[in-house]
């Protein structure tokens, strides 16, 4: 007996890691301390002692079974970039600048490739967002999941001035919703697209004119990352200096599992309404074709899908066109979603969503008939 009998292959291991470093190693900035390849990473946090009163944001995703639709296709190099975007951009929307991003992939065997190419996408998306990718681990499980199985987590920290934190104790009556734009499915409600799927019996090689492309690489688009975009949006918006009980950029609400409504309300007082209108954007594609081919009921759709709407700033009034300015220039369509308003005296048109994800706070109340394309 060994352990490579057993079905650990450690020279496989160590392949992979040769093949990831150059990736790694691209993410590195000039605060990292040491290389690839220790116990730990680290990083040195000197300038931490300018800051009055540093409040550390956590967070910790994997991307759900869009792996799935990864290992059906055999593609492996985009869902590093799902995986960054549900962690990063959850510490964004604090104000939060991150510090580091570690990673984790557990499978059943090390093909080094394939686990180079996951990394890979990790490491390109934390270029991206300028954070180090600081550390990971690739551990392989034999018995407990199939040979050509694996999943994916990741956890980043990173660090917001406690007086220029956002959240919903910034916002206010009269502030404007403003919506980023998504670039597809981004990593939630998986379960609910591959069922329509396998029910339609549908082909992920099949070519969708719709879609103007093939199925699976439709369900494989990675997530925008926001990150960035948004700390530039605080930086110029509210600039260092700036007076922090009045910073004209409230909040973020990144939508992911629960869609856009459960997702505004976590950044929303109590005594709260965001007034969403269902019209001011055209939903995707991809989402009218999910439900269609389920017969999903939209109610149903909105409570799991993000139907193109990835982000929201919540902002003031008179930053709402730099907004919209930045997000241009950046790439990302945006558009004004709605506003928020008192609740005393507010009269609901749609479906209203309240006390989602645990948050006693505000509520959202979404109206209108979509558009589709």
């Amino acid at each position: 007996m060994t352990y490579a009998f057993a079905g650990v292959d450690t020279a496989a291991g160590d392949r992979a890691v040769e093949l990831m470093k150059a990736s790694v190693a691209a993410t590195m900035t000039p605060a990292v301390v040491g290389g690839v390849g220790g116990f730990a990473g680290m990083v040195d946090v000197s300038e931490l002692r300018s800051y009055r009163r540093p409040l550390l944001a956590t967070s910790t995703d994997g991307v759900g079974t869009k792996v799935a639709i990864a290992q059906a296709v055999d593609v492996h190099d985009t869902i590093g970039q799902d995986l960054v975007g549900m962690v990063v951009d959850d510490i964004a929307v604090t104000g939060a600048r991150p510090l580091l991003m570690t990673d984790y992939i557990a499978c059943g065997h090390v093909v080094p490739e394939r686990v180079a190419d996951i990394v890979r996408g990790v490491a390109q998306a934390c270029a991206q967002v300028r954070t180090p990718l600081l550390g990971g681990e690739t551990a392989e499980h034999p018995g407990l999941m199939a040979p050509d199985e694996y999943d994916v987590a990741g956890a980043a920290t990173g660090v917001v001035e406690a007086d220029r934190m956002l959240g919903a104790e910034r916002v206010r009556a009269g502030d404007v919703l403003v919506a980023l734009a998504a670039s597809g499915l981004h990593s939630n409600g998986y379960s609910l697209v591959r069922r329509v799927v396998e029910h339609a019996g549908w082909a992920l090689d099949r070519h969708v004119p719709g879609l103007g492309r093939r199925l699976g690489e439709e369900l494989l688009e990675p997530t925008r990352l926001y990150s960035a975009l948004c700390l530039d949006l605080v930086d110029a918006i509210d600039p260092a200096g700036a007076d922090p009980a009045a910073l004209r950029v409230r909040a973020f609400s990144h939508v992911t599992g629960g869609g856009l409504a459960a997702n505004l309300a976590r950044v929303l007082p109590a005594g709260l309404v965001g007034d969403v209108d269902r019209a001011s954007w055209t939903v995707p594609a991809v989402f009218d074709l999910v439900r269609t081919l389920g017969s999903v009921p939209w109610d149903d759709l909105e409570s799991t899908l993000n139907l193109g709407v990835g982000m929201v700033v919540v902002v003031a009034p008179e930053a709402v066109d730099e907004v919209l300015r930045q997000s241009a220039a950046a790439g990302v369509p945006a558009w004004v979603l709605g506003s928020v308003h008192g609740a005393e005296g507010y009269r609901s048109r749609g479906r209203v969503v309240a006390g989602t994800k645990g948050v006693d706070g505000g509520a959202v109340d979404i109206h209108g008939s979509y558009r589709t394309v």
